[in-house]
């Protein structure tokens, strides 16, 4: 059976006229309110792609690797990989001759994977990992979508404004109850002149700490050498 129509009006409901019931004088009322402020109002959108958006500081776009002096910063400590929720980071170490004796044999970023949520850049001691403002990436396979170090490193001088906006970020939650030293970390590669100072002033085994003898600390040389545990206590017998 049929449902019968049922009259939901309340009683003192305004009943529309003609032109209210054919809603074409309300329809050009909201083209008419559109085009104006088309007309009238500035514009708030890009012409994309002619035109394209410039992000701060703080965005977060693709990470990219920083390149300092024609080689990567990055140790290969793979924290960034063991801190990527998505496991799209993945390297492999070797061995170079310089202060900071490992550098990535090779380095991959699944771009597919990547959900841009900084870990790596929050998690890596060098900065040598860094969110850019790059944010347009088109790929044709998923093979494109690898990036490689031809792809990831980016000259340290186009990341100023990013390395900048970290130091900042990173230092403000100690404010002036701490401050970082950085010859607290002798391998540490973001003050490359404090470590020339160091060998111009004869440090020369920081250079190659990883083919130092180990020796024992001599009086008043606090560089290099084994630490040496306390004596072993010796009771006196009668």
């Amino acid at each position: 059976m049929p449902g019968v129509p049922v009259n939901t009006a309340s009683q003192n409901e305004r009943k529309l006229n003609f032109w209210e019931k054919l809603y074409l004088p309300e329809v050009f009322k909201g083209l008419g309110y559109s085009f104006r402020k088309m007309t009238k109002e500035p514009m708030y959108t890009f012409q994309y792609p002619d035109e394209l958006w410039y992000p701060p500081d703080s965005y977060r776009g693709r990470p990219v690797l920083v390149e300092e002096a024609g080689r990567p910063r990055c140790v290969s400590c793979n924290l960034c990989a063991r801190a990527c929720p998505p496991m799209a980071i993945s390297m492999q170490s070797k061995e170079v001759d310089d202060v900071k004796e490992r550098e990535p044999a090779w380095f991959e970023i699944n771009m597919l994977r990547c959900i841009y949520c900084g870990f790596c850049e929050e998690v890596c001691p060098e900065e040598a990992i860094v969110m850019s403002k790059e944010y347009d990436l088109t790929f044709q396979s998923r093979d494109e979508a690898i990036f490689g170090l031809d792809r990831l490193l980016v000259p340290r001088e186009r990341l100023k404004d990013r390395l900048d906006y970290l130091r900042d970020y990173k230092n403000r939650q100690f404010g002036q109850h701490w401050e970082f030293q950085h010859d607290n970390n002798l391998h540490s590669l973001k003050d490359r002149p404090f470590l020339t100072w160091l060998v111009e002033e004869g440090m020369q085994e920081l250079t190659r700490t990883h083919l130092r003898d180990e020796e024992h600390v001599a009086l008043g040389n606090t560089w290099g050498g084994v630490r040496r545990g306390p004596e072993p206590h010796v009771v006196a017998t009668s």
